[in-house]
């Protein structure tokens, strides 16, 4: 992540550990690529007629396999799930694009994927809105104004013990809202570790304050489209199916919810983990030097968010355009560098990419054949189906995928086949809220997904301070969890989206 935040030590020792796992279990997790490889070649092989989808063609199959080979792989993570996507984006180049190889192209090219859309996944204008959201995060910590705004949000909140606890929940959850919950949660720690290691031993408190680093960074990423990969996910597969929501809804509509749920994470946190000492002192080291740099960051911070909220509306300039300018400025400026570009974390814009690609290969059709989705809406009788059942239950099975595997792996799974549902189950669906309140469902269920230790990288950096234990992360994750999907799914049901 980025070099440049407070707390990047943690975030390379994170990083590191998972690397020397990784390394432990290679012969293990070359085992499993083999079996699922294998698996997904003989998904392929099989006759058409097995899968019982009329009108499905070589292609189709082949697209298949594919998703079955990343949905065992991101399961397993027998590799890093950047590392998956890009092999299932290379794969589906070489065997259902326009460019595969010849021997493997049905007669007039039928059925198969414009290779130019699936390599554009890499330039989606949403992955664009990400970067520009990583740059902003950037220039922020380049100048400092991160220590400055943590000092100034946190002020408010006095010396008083569990006062102080809310104040980090919020400030984490503010933060997370603009910039990567990793670094956020890596950021927040950095300033808390001081007042972890004063408080008394034999006290819950540390517990407490511990713990409401990673609710802050997985709550607050959900309140802006930018917050967390999943959001984004989400709405990428909405607008491509001109059902598309605007920065400002999102966020309006999000920002009660996250702040309920932050208010009662922090009840949560008071009555299991009270606290001895009852008033902390917190100081944040640092002064921001109010140069020609800082200015220029605050005015494209500024400009940014205002555009953000009210651009589409005032001026027409959609949202991913918007994501520019920040970039086009720290640049400009000197801001942005060579070696700020390498600090932002491409393996995670190439895991989503690899998801919007299988999105792509799933809905595309042509004049020779429907897309893949629309054969699979055609044969399984969706009307049978109550929405109410399909919905809640997708979002339990996200949140039971999110708590083992990456919240974006998880989400790049599921959205495009519920995508295919919610089209499956038509005006049925209206009532509850339609295919955005299914799709936002999955986002929501992924971001509270936060039961262990390696559910996501902020509960990972809570954890290595070792005062947290696994059980006590369990209790708090299970309780958190449970809240947002009642809190959120009745938030989408009955307000809607």
């Amino acid at each position: 992540m980025f070099k440049n935040f407070h707390g990047f030590n943690v975030l390379e020792k994170l990083q590191k550990d998972k690397s020397h796992k990784r390394e432990r279990k290679l012969p293990l997790n070359l085992m499993k690529f083999i079996v699922i490889a294998v698996i997904s070649i003989g998904v392929a092989m099989l006759p058409t007629t097995f899968f019982g989808i009329e009108g499905l063609t070589d292609v189709h199959q082949r697209i298949i396999a594919l998703f079955l080979f990343a949905a065992l792989m991101w399961l397993t993570e027998s590799m890093p799930s950047w590392v998956t996507s890009m092999i299932v984006v290379t794969v589906m180049l070489l065997t259902v694009s326009t460019s595969a190889f010849n021997f493997l192209r049905p007669e007039n090219n039928a059925g198969l994927v414009p290779f130019k859309s699936i390599m554009a996944c890499f330039a989606n204008p949403t992955i664009m809105l990400f970067i520009g959201g990583f740059v902003l995060a950037i220039g922020l910590t380049k100048v400092k104004l991160d220590v400055a705004l943590a000092r100034v949000l946190l002020k408010p909140f006095g010396t008083q013990s569990e006062i102080v606890l809310l104040g980090f929940i919020l400030v984490t959850a503010i933060f997370s809202a603009f910039v990567s919950n990793t670094a956020t949660a890596a950021m927040m720690l950095a300033f808390l570790t001081p007042v972890l290691r004063s408080l008394p031993a034999d006290g819950k408190g540390r517990i407490a304050l511990a713990l409401a680093i990673p609710i802050g960074a997985n709550l607050g990423g959900m309140m802006t489209p930018i917050g967390t990969p999943p959001n984004m996910i989400a709405l990428d597969y909405l607008s491509s199916q001109n059902m598309g929501i605007s920065f400002v809804d999102w966020t309006i509509k999000m920002t009660p919810f996250v702040l309920v749920l932050l208010f009662l994470s922090w009840l949560l946190l008071r009555f299991m983990f009270p606290f001895k000492q009852k008033e902390i002192k917190i100081e944040i080291e640092g002064n921001i030097h109010w140069d020609f740099k800082t200015w220029s960051v605050v005015a494209a911070f500024a400009v940014t968010i205002f555009m953000w909220m009210f651009g589409t509306d005032l001026w027409g300039v959609d949202t991913n355009v918007v994501a520019m300018i920040p970039i086009a400025i720290f640049c400009a400026t000197g801001i942005l560098t060579r070696r700020d570009l390498e600090e932002i974390n491409w393996s995670v814009l190439w895991m989503v990419a690899g998801g919007f690609a299988l999105g792509v290969a799933l809905n595309y059709s042509d004049s020779n054949s429907a897309s893949l989705s629309s054969l699979i809406v055609e044969s399984v009788p969706f009307d049978n189906f109550s929405p109410l059942v399909v919905m809640i239950l997708a979002g339990l099975i996200c949140f039971g995928f999110s708590n083992f595997i990456s919240h974006s792996a998880a989400t790049s799974l599921l959205v495009p086949v519920l995508g295919v549902i919610a089209g499956g189950l038509g005006s049925a669906l209206s009532e509850y809220g339609g295919a955005q309140a299914m799709l936002v469902g999955i986002a929501i269920a992924s971001s509270v997904s936060m039961i262990l230790p390696i559910s996501t990288p902020p509960n990972a950096i809570a954890h290595s301070t070792g005062f947290i234990e696994q059980k006590d992360m369990m209790k708090v994750g299970i309780i958190v969890g449970i809240m947002g999907l009642v809190l959120g799914y009745a938030m989408l049901i009955f307000i809607g989206f």
